[in-house]
């Protein structure tokens, strides 16, 4: 089992001014939270930088949606690894399957994304998961093996965080099942040399769901989408029972 962490993915939402009422929410339900427990926001590349200043030292960490894996250079529209260390950034999103639905992402680029995001110190939440039309064939578990032995390739597992997320379920209102994501969640588990890595669930997370999803053996933790946006909500999510 891998440290707690749950993260919000704010995806193309919320101005600066929203951000800033959204956390001043947010803190005040964070006051009796588990510390062992880590929190983290996925905000757009505009927030970054104003959250960056109102999180310091705080419970809660910033996290940015995507990397590209070269450090500099004729990439427009892309963002580098020091652009993102600078704002004290933690964690990144990459290989959602938004990204790779919309933007042509594949297993190939999320590796390269995954690689610069360690070697600039930041810890990548590598994102899995299969169809509606791959479940219903049957091959979710092949497709997902698949996705990591590409995603890790050269990939230090000490500083890695897997989130499962079913396409299927991801802004559907379809959960998985929590037992059968703890199944996918204990496969993928098998397929790593380091077995602390923590392995989130992702796909309709909501707060009244989440208790039975974290009650699951082998689920470290959430990747929220939708929920994350409402304080209220995402608070109640974090502070589980």
């Amino acid at each position: 089992m891998g440290k707690i962490i749950i993260a919000g993915n704010w995806k193309m939402h919320k101005t600066q001014a929203e951000a800033l009422e959204f956390l001043t929410v947010l803190k005040s339900k964070l006051e009796d939270t588990d510390e062992a427990r880590e929190v983290v926001l996925c905000v757009p590349f505009t927030v970054l930088s104003i959250l960056s200043k109102s999180l310091h030292g705080g419970l809660v960490r910033l996290g940015a949606q995507n990397i590209h894996w070269e450090d500099q250079g004729a990439y427009t529209g892309e963002i580098s690894g020091a652009m993102l260390t600078e704002l004290s950034v933690d964690y990144v999103v990459i290989g959602h399957s938004e990204r790779r639905q919309y933007f042509g992402e594949t297993d190939e680029t999320a590796n390269l994304r995954v690689i610069a995001a360690q070697r600039h110190g930041l810890n990548p939440i590598l994102c899995v998961g299969e169809t509606k039309q791959q479940r219903d064939a049957g091959e979710a578990e092949t497709v997902i093996i698949n996705q990591l032995k590409r995603g890790l390739v050269d990939v230090d597992q000490s500083k890695l965080v897997i989130a499962y997320e079913p396409i299927w379920a991801i802004g559907t209102g379809d959960t998985c099942e929590a037992s059968e994501a703890n199944s996918i969640i204990r496969v993928i588990r098998e397929q790593l040399s380091n077995k602390n890595v923590t392995i989130q669930y992702g796909g309709s997370v909501k707060p009244d769901n989440i208790d039975e999803i974290m009650d699951q053996s082998d689920i470290d933790g959430v990747l929220v989408g939708g929920a994350s946006l409402d304080p209220v909500g995402f608070a109640r999510i974090i502070n589980y029972q």
